[in-house]
């Protein structure tokens, strides 16, 4: 068996099929379903992690059959699947276990008999996935109790936006869970599926070298930065919550929670979540006092992103919305209260229209106490983690070593780089992939818990409100750069820079 043949073996041999599953799904012709939902579901079945043992049954408003719900799988691949990775007859198989419902959950006049699609059969898995609008959330689960679709073994699976602020998310939540059980909520975000940020817990506890120096005592500062090179268009979500609430508050939170955290006593979902939940409870609070010396808040206007002229946001928006004071940028400075981290700034920078995509944690080592190399050249640079969730996942640590060749000693910095692309010659599935699965197997690792959502709601609000009642805009920044000249500024005052380039 050559090393192709063994490398085929072992990634087969990582596939573990789910049992049998109704997976229903609400919100069946939206955007989420076609783009990540259908492709992964056709990713985990090519794998055989399921076959047609199990069926996917759409429900939404569109009058459509189970035939016209089969063709818009099929579509939905030839958009969101590679060409390499299409085969004709999986896709047939694939999608013989979809059907569909057509079903107005919002007025219980219409509401239409699932029972014909639902098997009643303990051992299949019963999953409903809400990729509908918040506001829908409570009639959808009423809807599920009162058919009698109900069963406590049944999973729901509920997408963001999960409220505006700590009050709404606690009304939508409350909702929910009048029908569901905490266990048997799954809140999604689709960053914790993502390869990179699980291998944060692999490179902190299952490696030796590292928790000894995960501290305040080795470690200068950290950088999380989550850049998009696109806009926000049109998408009125995004008028409504900012930056803020759309990356920060979830996305960003939930990865200074695994860089952060105490070694959990075991990998239980709950006992990974307990150690999450004290970071965020952990958070120095940010008062309307401090938000202006600590916070940056910016909007692109026009400029190039990768060569292309590009409209401002306010630009882009319809003309009910001119003048919005919705934040594209946010760059923040926050602090953990406990032993660990005393005095470790925690920076936080993210923003549309950026000068590139990238999403990347920089772990920054303080320097060395005395440095021996008097008459060298080049003098000794703190070491650096570079952890990339995208594009190109990977793990950089940069040491310094001597230059090679005669001459005397010359110091220079070099990486050592493991490229998940190049280690790992796979595919690697995508974070839907993963996470649709895990509601199957009834794995909660990746989901958060709400005690979880409501701590970050916490911390998030009296920014928010603080900036609410400013009389300032956000400040401009040209489409293609870093953000506004504050978020330079924010940093630099304590002496330190933004990490946006490797080289």
């Amino acid at each position: 068996m050559n090393y192709i043949e063994r490398r085929h073996k072992s990634v087969s041999s990582r596939i573990i099929p789910v049992p049998p599953f109704d997976y229903v799904v609400f919100g069946a012709t939206g955007d989420l379903t076609k783009r990540k939902l259908i492709p992964a579901l056709y990713h985990r079945f090519k794998d055989g992690q399921f076959d047609q043992q199990s069926r996917i049954i759409g429900v939404s408003r569109s009058k459509l059959s189970d035939a016209d719900f089969q063709k818009a799988a099929r579509e939905s691949i030839d958009q969101f699947v590679a060409k390499a990775d299409r085969d004709e007859k999986v896709i047939d198989r694939f999608v013989s276990v979809f059907s569909y419902i057509p079903n107005d959950v919002s007025d219980p006049a219409k509401w239409a008999d699932l029972s014909t699609k639902l098997r009643d059969d303990p051992k299949v898995v019963r999953a409903f996935y809400l990729a509908i609008a918040p506001d829908l959330f409570g009639p959808t689960c009423e809807y599920i109790e009162k058919q009698g679709y109900y069963r406590r073994d049944a999973r729901v699976v509920i997408e963001k936006p999960l409220g505006h602020d700590l009050e709404s998310s606690m009304a939508i939540n409350n909702e929910v869970s009048r029908i569901f059980a905490e266990d048997q909520v799954y809140r999604i975000d689709h960053y914790l599926g993502k390869e990179t940020v699980q291998n944060l817990l692999a490179l902190r506890f299952a490696n030796i070298l590292f928790e000894p120096i995960w501290n305040s005592a080795h470690i200068d500062h950290i950088q999380l930065t989550v850049a998009e090179s696109v806009g926000a268009g049109t998408r009125g979500y995004y008028d409504e919550s900012g930056a803020l609430r759309d990356m920060i508050q979830n996305h960003m939170l939930q990865l200074l929670c695994l860089v952060a955290m105490e070694p959990p006593a075991s990998d239980d979902a709950d006992a990974l979540r307990d150690e999450k939940l004290k970071v965020l409870r952990s958070l120095k609070r940010i008062t309307s006092a401090d938000v202006g010396k600590v916070t940056v808040r910016g909007q692109y206007r026009n400029g190039s992103v990768d060569g292309q002229a590009v409209a401002s946001y306010q630009e882009e928006l319809p003309a009910d919305k001119k003048g919005s004071k919705a934040e594209t940028f946010v760059a923040l400075k926050a602090e953990i209260e406990n032993w660990r981290w005393a005095g470790v700034p925690f920076y936080f920078r993210t923003g549309k229209r950026m000068a590139s995509r990238a999403s990347e944690i920089v772990i920054q080592f303080r320097n060395i106490p005395h440095s021996m190399f008097d008459h060298a050249e080049g003098a000794p640079r703190p070491n650096r983690m570079i952890i990339r969730i995208q594009p190109d996942e990977g793990v950089k640590l940069f040491l310094m070593i001597k230059d090679p060749g005669p001459g005397g000693m010359r110091l220079r910095e070099a990486p050592l780089d493991l490229s998940f692309a190049a280690t790992f010659a796979e595919r690697t599935p995508e974070a839907y992939e993963r996470l649709l699965l895990d509601v199957i197997r009834g794995s909660q690792t990746l989901f958060m818990r709400r005690d979880e959502l409501e701590a970050a709601w916490s911390w998030i609000d009296p920014i928010r409100d603080a900036w609410d009642q400013a009389t300032d805009s956000p400040q401009a920044y040209a489409a293609g750069t870093w953000g506004p000249s504050g978020a330079v500024a924010l940093i630099e005052r304590d002496g330190r820079t933004w990490h946006e380039d490797d080289n």
